[in-house]
């Protein structure tokens, strides 16, 4: 049973930065393609993010340029550092593979206020 557990969130004025990890237990970590994904109430989840086993990364182009994905596969860890938020990020993050596990951690919330 894949265990992911999101931490990181909170409250930011837009402009701010926070720092995501997820921590990923009882699946194979380091040859899996890793996302973070965003959801708002009402939409579907999407991609924000990517990284490979070996680092490559792709952004969808709402974040490119403020955000950085990063991994560390010896702690089965996939970090997301945000910077210049902006209103528009507030959602709930998530991590998963990209071909997601069929578990979802709870998320955490960021919400950035104007």
């Amino acid at each position: 049973q894949v265990q992911l557990v999101e931490s990181g969130g909170g409250l930011v004025q837009a402009g701010g930065s926070l720092r995501l990890s997820c921590v990923v237990s009882g699946g194979i970590f380091s040859a899996s393609v890793m996302g973070w994904y965003r959801q708002v109430p009402g939409k579907q989840r999407e991609v924000v993010a990517r990284i490979t086993g070996g680092g490559a990364t792709d952004y969808a182009e709402s974040v490119k340029g403020r955000f950085t994905i990063s991994r560390d596969n010896a702690k089965k860890t996939v970090y997301l550092e945000m910077k210049n938020l902006k209103p528009e990020d507030t959602a709930v993050y998530y991590c998963n593979r990209v071909v997601p596990w069929p578990s979802w951690g709870r998320g955490t919330q960021v919400t950035v206020s104007s």
